[in-house]
């Protein structure tokens, strides 16, 4: 009796298990083959994917390469312009972009170099002080001596200059005073005044003569199309003084030879100083025998001798603005 039942109990289980057994391998079939038909239609989109990925890395890298051979170009070297200087020919080396902020040189180079081959621009006529003053400007934005702001005073002072025993009230530039003497404009005996460290002049062969550094570079300046070195120029050359009334007339009239009757900054600045300046000028011999020759165009250049009809004039409209001041003053009788 216990025997059949547990034969009984034993063939129903292993009865169970043999149905239960086909249908999990079934069950483990269906779901494999579900999972290859699965991985089988996402296999082809992953490479797909992958194959864009790939592709799109390799553009991008194209593209960066592109960009870094562009960037390469850009901040390649420019060309070297060699500038032949001068009666004696002296050499400067100058970089092609730099001489093209100037629009002379931007013309030339633009157009037919005289040495093509070469890249050779020769300037015979020009000074090579001056020009090392104009290439000095292009790649620094001033030349020597550099215009520097002097905070304690509250004003501009050039490089290098030594110091002057004047008190703070004073302008830097070219003063008046009544005491001026001694042949020498903007110095007084009561502010005496130490030499700059900076020599003011510049020796030009064409007229063999010394004249103002700062008016030659103004008058280059013009020549060029550099119209910020024109105003640096002139602003240099007001805080010159204790120059000869010699220097200052040579330069006058230099200036006058050198720049368009349409161009009067530099040209107003020597009338006003001579009107300043007017009784070391009236006592001067210097001053008496130009006003005779009246200029010397051989010299200068012509168009220097303007510089004393311009000067006549000036004097005029100073001398009616005293009057109209004066009379302002003083009431008018009957």
């Amino acid at each position: 009796m216990f025997k059949r039942s547990f034969r009984t109990q034993n063939t129903s289980t292993s009865q169970r298990e043999a149905a239960t057994m086909p249908m999990d391998s079934q069950h483990r079939v269906d779901k494999s083959a579900r999972l290859m038909r699965k991985g089988s239609v996402r296999d082809p989109q992953k490479v797909s994917k992958l194959q864009r990925s790939l592709n799109n890395s390799e553009e991008t890298s194209r593209m960066q390469e592109k960009r870094a051979r562009s960037n390469d170009n850009s901040l390649a070297p420019s060309p070297i312009i060699t500038l032949v200087v001068g009666q004696e020919a002296r050499l400067f080396a100058a970089h092609e972009d730099v001489l093209c902020q100037a629009p002379f040189f931007e013309k030339v180079i633009r157009g037919n170099f005289v040495d093509v081959k070469n890249k050779r621009i020769s300037l015979p006529d020009e000074e090579p002080e001056v020009f090392s003053a104009i290439l000095e400007y292009l790649y620094k934005g001033d030349y020597y001596p550099r215009l520097l702001h002097n905070k304690q005073r509250s004003s501009w002072e050039l490089e290098d200059a030594l110091p002057r025993r004047v008190s703070p009230q004073s302008s830097p530039t070219i003063h008046d005073s009544p005491k001026f003497g001694g042949g020498r404009a903007g110095q007084s005996p009561q502010t005496p005044q130490t030499p700059s460290a900076v020599e003011a002049t510049v020796y030009l062969t064409s007229i063999g003569q010394h004249i103002l550094r700062d008016t030659v570079v103004y008058c280059v300046a013009e020549r060029y199309g550099l119209e910020e070195l024109k105003r640096l120029a002139l602003r240099k050359q007001g805080l010159q003084s204790g120059i000869d009334v010699g220097t200052i007339l040579r330069s006058a009239q230099y200036c006058y030879a050198n720049t368009p009757d349409s161009d009067s900054r530099l040209r107003a600045h020597y009338l006003a100083l001579i009107i300043r300046c007017r009784k070391t000028f009236k006592r001067s011999g210097t001053m008496q025998a130009e006003m005779e020759k009246c200029g010397d165009s051989d010299v200068y250049g012509e168009g220097s001798g303007k510089l004393f009809f311009d000067l006549f004039v000036a004097m005029c409209n100073h001398l009616d603005d005293v009057i109209d001041a004066s009379n302002a003053r003083t009431p008018k009788t009957v």
